[in-house]
């Protein structure tokens, strides 16, 4: 679709302009305002949720994995349209939380912004769509038992939102640099609970 959001600074100008039109921004609503077919944001906005401030709250990172896992799933099928059971879509956070959050993340936008320029297209198509959803997945169930240790979910969840920022901006060169970093949170979080232990 041609309004689909292609940056990150349109994405978070879209929830933006959820919070500032309503109390209360129910995952729903950000289904809706980033279209049916807004894997790639999505998988944007859900790590950079767990990421910000909000993320401190005990068992939103879980939450999020689950969705995350979701949405993935259905990457991997080649499904075009996003489908969520009513429980997660009815999910919200008051909107002064929202706000807050994208504005500690908008100067990290502008950054991503100007540096992300559509690389190597061809590799975030198809099948490395599909190989990388199956990364995300394998990145989310890595979440709840890292949820356990102070910003240990930041790893796989950083991962996660450079696939999703990948396939939204359609660069190939990003998607190689998620594979990595995907394989860099899988050491660091072996690391980690080595050292628990």
């Amino acid at each position: 679709m041609a309004d689909e959001p292609h940056s990150v600074g349109e994405i978070l100008e879209t929830i933006a302009n959820l919070a500032d039109r309503q109390e209360e921004v129910a995952v729903s609503d950000v289904v809706e305002a980033l279209k049916a077919r807004g894997f790639g944001p999505l998988l944007i906005v859900m790590p950079l949720i767990d990421i910000s401030p909000i993320g401190s709250i005990p068992g939103l990172p879980t939450a999020m994995a689950a969705v995350i896992m979701l949405i993935a799933v259905q990457m991997a099928l080649g499904r075009e349209h996003l489908w969520l059971p009513g429980v997660v879509r009815r999910r919200a956070v008051s909107s002064d939380k929202v706000r807050k959050a994208i504005d500690k993340t908008r100067g990290v936008a502008r950054f991503m912004d100007r540096w992300l320029r559509g690389r190597l297209p061809a590799l975030t198509r198809g099948p490395f769509v599909r190989a990388a959803a199956v990364g995300v997945i394998a990145l989310a169930c890595a979440v709840p038992p890292l949820e356990l240790l102070p910003l240990a979910t930041t790893a796989p969840m950083l991962a996660i939102a450079a696939f999703g920022l990948a396939i939204t901006v359609r660069d190939g060169l990003l998607m190689v640099v998620a594979t990595v970093l995907a394989m860099a949170a899988v050491v660091i979080g072996v690391g980690l609970w080595d050292g628990r232990g």
